[in-house]
Formats: C-alpha cells, sequence, structure tokens
C-alpha cells in the first residue's frame, strides 16, 4: 500500500456557499471519512483557516525568519486534505472522486515519495 495527499484547493474570490451548502458539505465529508475509516484507507484528514492566517518561516544565511501570509502568491490554495493509504494510483483517484463530490471543490492527488530502504 502506498501513501496518497488528496489536497482540496480553495479559491480565493469565490463566492463562499450559502450555510445551508456548507452544512451539507460538512455531513458529506463525515461521511466520506467514515467510509474511508470503514475501509482502512484513511490516516488523516484536515481542513485548513484560509491562507491570510499563514505564516512562513524559512532559514536565510543562518537566521530564521518569518512571514505572514501563504508562501505562494496565488488564488488558489489548499484548503484542507486527505491522507489515504491505497494499493494504487487507480484506488486513490476513486476516493478523490468521492472527496471532490462531498467537498465540492478540485481535488489534486499526489503520491507520497517511498522510504529508502536502509
Amino acid at each position: 500500500m502506498s501513501q496518497y495527499l488528496l489536497s482540496v484547493h480553495y479559491v480565493e474570490g469565490e463566492e463562499p456557499p450559502s450555510d445551508a451548502v456548507m452544512q451539507q458539505m460538512f455531513a458529506d465529508v463525515d461521511t466520506l471519512n467514515q467510509k474511508m475509516q470503514d475501509n482502512g484507507v484513511w490516516v488523516f484528514a484536515g481542513g485548513l483557516e484560509t491562507p491570510d492566517t499563514a505564516t512562513v518561516v524559512r532559514s536565510e544565511n543562518g537566521e530564521i525568519l518569518t512571514t505572514d501570509g501563504p508562501f505562494a502568491e496565488a488564488k488558489e490554495q489548499i484548503g484542507g486534505f486527505w491522507v489515504i493509504e491505497a494499493g494504487d494510483l487507480d484506488e486513490a483517484l476513486d476516493w478523490a472522486s468521492q472527496a471532490t463530490v462531498a467537498c465540492r471543490g478540485p481535488v489534486e492527488v499526489r503520491p507520497f515519495q517511498d522510504e529508502p530502504e536502509s
């Protein structure tokens, strides 16, 4: 089994969903989380606050610097994610298909790098 990141993208400036739609999204994501757990693929998941709450930490010339705001200056940022274990990319894509319906946003699928053998 390989681990995959299913990242949900937040698009700055888009009209937020109504309260009723948001509540249904939360319910749909909770249902999907339970389905993932029942199928043994769920590792971890979480929603993120908006990008303006981010802090970037970097090392420059031996000093640690912090700056406000997201690292990438873009309209699209990660809004939430799942980490799952799947047998292959096709299985991960199937879960992502269910995730995009539940959260009503685009979902990017990326495999984690394999750990080097010791």
